[in-house]
């Protein structure tokens, strides 16, 4: 038995773990990423400042190498406002991870921000390369291009945007790029889409509906500009149903019934325009228009005086203002809105023509005459440029106001075009009725809708602005009907 044991012993020796002994435990190494769920816990619950907490322990274990903190540290330093820091923080993590489309995204966005626009699309551009299917990338490319006004290229991403994902957002920065170009057609069919695919939206029917009623709008200040006062009323009162609080419409018929010689309504419509946008220069400028026409020089003051502290830089303003002075025997102050409507206006004539009433009537004849040269040199200026047709008024004052200086005989002038209601009313009138279809189809409607009818100056020949020029006549021949333009707004007043 003996031997068989001991046998047994050499037949099956001990195993080498009985032998060796327990090795120690391996040490361990910091895991950079052990506490990510705990810092996306906290900022997905908006806990910040525990979540910056957690961000700076886990930084200061892996010695600022765990790149998910560092992302989150700089998303929260953008929602704080520290555009700057976070960048900083973006680079780094494009430095721990150069592959990743991500880290180049929230860089460029951050220098978006900053309004870096062009280092932005370069860096879109570095994280297109990475990623070419991510319709973000392009879509906020071709954001950065419309800040960089490079609308074909911003064009371009966004249809790129949307081939490879629809979004709302999209289809709203390409409709814009269409109003911004002035295409109100384009921009409509893409708003079109827009709703086709998230009908749901309200800010995308919003939208449309606003642009069909700016297309109507567009279509009644054509209307008004070629002086079919009554069909543009007819577009206008389809806008009013919809819009009743538009200050823009209001002023577009209160414009309608100043070309209809319904001064009265003209004002009601204008003044509440005003209540409506009572900042709004344009319909300030009208609404002064309206009440010289109607001769009511202290009302005309005021609102042209308001007009001018919101547009300092219009010198048909300070020439209107001048108007109304000259009418309320302030001939000081009217001299030195002239004065500053001349230094602002280059090349309207009647600016020149206006002041140059005023010197002569004032006695001053070499003052009006070198007003008179100067308002030569811009007519033969205008005729140059562009075969325009004078009002007739101003043609009128300005040979009379030659023969009275002796001067004028080499002035040539295109011949006018006669009004045979002219002669019924009076200097002051017939110039504010002059101005009253460039008025009420551009400088008026200009206001009518941003992208609708956007403001144009006219050329300064068209009947400007200083067509209300005679309540500063000469002496030399008084017109005969002073006393019509009383009768006529008092039979307005009457008709109303």
């Amino acid at each position: 038995m003996a031997e068989q044991r001991l046998a047994m012993r050499t037949q099956f020796p001990a195993s080498a773990e009985s032998i060796k002994p327990r090795l120690k435990k391996a040490p361990e190494f910091p895991i950079l990423e052990k506490q990510n769920w705990l810092i996306h816990l906290h900022y997905i619950r908006k806990d910040y400042e525990a979540c910056k907490d957690v961000i700076k322990e886990q930084l200061q274990e892996t010695q600022g190498l765990c790149e998910y903190a560092i992302y989150v540290q700089a998303l929260i330093f953008r929602l704080e406002g520290n555009i700057q820091e976070s960048l900083e923080l973006f680079q780094t993590c494009a430095v721990l991870s150069p592959q990743s489309a991500d880290n180049l995204k929230q860089v460029a966005r951050s220098l978006f921000l900053l309004g870096k626009h062009k280092a932005a699309t370069e860096v879109y551009n570095e994280a297109a390369k990475l990623n070419q299917k991510d319709w973000e990338i392009c879509h906020n490319l071709g954001v950065c291009y419309i800040y960089l006004k490079q609308l074909d290229k911003a064009q371009d991403q966004l249809h790129n945007a949307l081939h490879l994902n629809r979004h709302d957002l999209t289809y709203i920065m390409l409709g814009k790029i269409h109003l911004l170009e002035g295409d109100l057609d384009k921009a409509i069919e893409i708003y079109k889409k827009a709703v086709e695919f998230s009908p749901e939206n309200t800010e995308l029917l919003t939208t449309l509906g606003l642009l069909y009623l700016q297309a109507i709008l567009a279509a009644g200040s054509m209307m008004q500009t070629h002086g079919d006062f009554d069909v543009a009323l007819t577009k206008y009162r389809i806008v009013a149903c919809a819009v009743p609080e538009s200050p823009p419409l209001w002023n577009n018929i209160g414009m309608c019934f100043f070309g209809k010689k319904k001064y009265v309504a003209a004002i009601s419509c204008l003044k509440r325009a005003n209540y409506l946008a009572p900042f709004d220069w344009k319909i300030l400028y009208n609404l002064g228009l309206v009440h010289l026409t109607m001769q009511q020089y202290a009302s005309a003051f005021h609102f042209l005086s308001a007009a001018i502290n919101f547009q300092p830089k219009m010198g048909e303003l300070y020439m209107l203002l001048a108007v109304a002075l000259t009418n309320l025997e302030d001939t000081e102050n009217a001299r030195r809105a002239y004065t500053e409507a001349v230094r602002l206006d280059k090349c309207n004539p009647l600016v020149n023509l206006n002041y140059a009433v005023l010197l002569y009537n004032q006695g001053e004849e070499r003052g009006a005459l070198a007003q008179y040269q100067e308002m030569e040199k811009k007519v033969n200026l205008l005729k140059d440029s562009s075969s325009l047709e004078f009002d007739p008024e101003m043609v009128e004052m300005a040979q009379k106001l030659g023969a009275a200086l002796q001067v004028g005989e080499a002035l040539v002038w295109t011949k006018p075009v006669k009004d045979p209601k002219s002669k019924q009313r009076t200097t002051s009138t017939s110039k504010a009725a002059s101005f009253q279809q460039p008025l009420g189809s551009n400088q008026a409607l200009g206001q009518a809708m941003s992208s609708a009818a956007a403001y144009r100056k006219l050329p300064s020949g068209v009947g400007g602005t200083s067509q209300l020029t005679k309540p500063a006549s000469l002496p030399v021949e008084p017109e005969p009907t002073v006393e019509a333009q009383p009768t006529e707004a008092s039979a307005q007043i009457r008709e109303k």
